[in-house]
């Protein structure tokens, strides 16, 4: 019998993210990989239409972990119904994305289990029999392989954007699905969730866009965002800034991308005035296109920019929105 992955993948209110396909991307690669068994599981209370929805893909199994105790997330609910789940399927690597809830309860899963976690990986290899892991270091300065010594199960996340979740190959029939009924003690749960929190009307969850428009310190002053929120506007996508912009109050905190703020993977990420330090590049360099605009043309985001547009962007981003309109039909 082969070895397994896992892949667990997070749902909220009854939906998966996008990073959860992006991780099934990543399990299906390295099950191509090793010639190991990929199967998946989802968590939660009454969770068999979501269950079915990812038994689409090309996987080999899908389990449904279900007990009304997971229905609202907590860390010690997730940790004992997964860790039942594992201990009687025995996978050989545990696969989720690596969001705030999985950064929240997998310390504790892993640590019950008495293993390790390899987490915020943003790649593998699978080199003489032996699999490894990719991560960052240092804000991204530098990139680490790492590999498990201890035995099975081992644990690994992967960051927004080091797979294209929109890759997921489906399965040419749906997989099985199994119902694993857990039990989980009242007194296991040390705390009781609140009503989910809901952020401001201007927040916006920027792991979620498909198109992102960012300024940077080139944008010059507050009153000018409103040209790249204009041209955000006209092509449906959502409006972020680099650390600076956001220090300065210009931007709310939720906007920023880079190392201290999301990390995001969109297909469009335009970059507007934006030097590019690589506290920024960390945070947008898995962005399928990249379009910068700079009028410094050593700028470091042309390194990795897919096109690069060397002017200023006062001159450029007007007529753009104004191309932009008129492709959507929208007259000027």
């Amino acid at each position: 019998m082969p070895d397994t992955i896992l892949v667990v993948v997070e749902q909220r209110e009854a939906k998966l993210n996008r990073v959860s396909w992006e991780t099934i991307t990543a399990g299906q690669a390295i099950a191509a990989a090793t010639g190991w068994t990929l199967e998946a599981a989802v968590a939660g209370a009454n969770i068999g239409g979501i269950a079915a929805e990812i038994a689409a893909k090309k996987v080999a199994k899908v389990y449904a972990v279900e007990s009304p105790k997971l229905e609202r997330y907590t860390p010690d609910a997730f940790t004992a119904g997964l860790k039942q789940l594992l201990t009687a399927k025995q996978p050989k690597l545990v696969l989720m994305p690596h969001t705030y809830q999985v950064r929240d309860f997998i310390p504790k899963l892993a640590t019950a289990m008495g293993r390790a976690v390899i987490s915020d990986c943003i790649g593998f290899k699978h080199e003489n029999g032996k699999l490894i892991f990719t991560r960052q270091m240092f804000q991204g300065k530098l990139a680490a392989d790492v590999s498990f010594t201890n035995d099975a199960p081992w644990f690994a996340t992967f960051q927004s954007g080091a797979f294209r979740g929109d890759k997921a190959e489906s399965g040419s029939t749906a997989a099985p699905v199994e119902t694993v009924n857990v039990e989980i003690a009242d007194s296991a749960i040390r705390n009781k969730p609140q009503e989910i929190f809901k952020e401001a009307k201007q927040a916006v969850d920027l792991t979620q866009a498909e198109i992102i428009v960012s300024v940077g310190r080139g944008i010059k002053e507050q009153k000018n965002i409103e040209i790249a929120k204009q041209l955000a506007d006209a092509l449906g996508g959502d409006l972020a800034a680099s650390r600076p912009i956001c220090d300065s109050g210009w931007l709310p905190m939720d906007r920023q991308i880079g190392s201290s703020g999301q990390t995001v993977a969109p297909k469009l990420y335009l970059a507007l005035g934006i030097s590019g330090a690589i506290q920024h590049i960390v945070g947008m360099k898995g962005s399928r296109t990249i379009i910068a605009v700079n009028k410094d043309s050593e700028a470091p985001i042309f390194e990795i920019a897919d096109y690069a547009i060397v002017g200023n962007l006062f001159d450029i981003v007007p007529p753009l929105i104004e191309e932009v309109k008129k492709a959507k039909g929208g007259g000027s």
